[in-house]
């Protein structure tokens, strides 16, 4: 009985790490998407993660402050969520970002419009 014995533990190192090589090839050496979203952390409730972004962008003309854009004018800035924000030129070279209004193209503009008449 003693042989069995010996070689049960002779061997019970070698197939707890094969089980380990296993699960770790199946796995891809990686995590779920969902394990790793589970471990991602928060983003600081300061601003010094955009401070230090902003200060290490490298633009020769003007840097976008809401998108880190670099472009010519002001005015030229994109609107950080273009699929539901319409981008509105004001005049003496500035633009706002505003959600987009209601079903027809346009209307976001249309209502800003108004509200810079004093009618809406």
């Amino acid at each position: 009985m003693q042989p069995i014995l010996l070689a049960l533990t002779t061997l019970l190192p070698f197939t707890t790490a094969q089980f380990q090589f296993f699960e770790q090839m199946f796995q891809g050496g990686h995590q779920h998407p969902h394990q790793q979203q589970q471990q991602a952390q928060n983003v600081a409730s300061d601003s010094e993660w955009y401070q230090q972004t902003y200060e290490s962008a490298h633009c020769t003309n003007y840097l976008c402050p809401s998108t880190l854009a670099c472009v010519h004018f002001p005015h030229h800035c994109p609107c950080a969520f273009p699929a539901v924000e319409d981008k509105i030129e004001l005049g003496e070279g500035s633009a706002v970002c505003v959600s987009k209004g209601g079903y027809r193209t346009g209307e976001a503009a249309r209502k800003v419009e108004l509200a810079r008449k004093g009618v809406l």
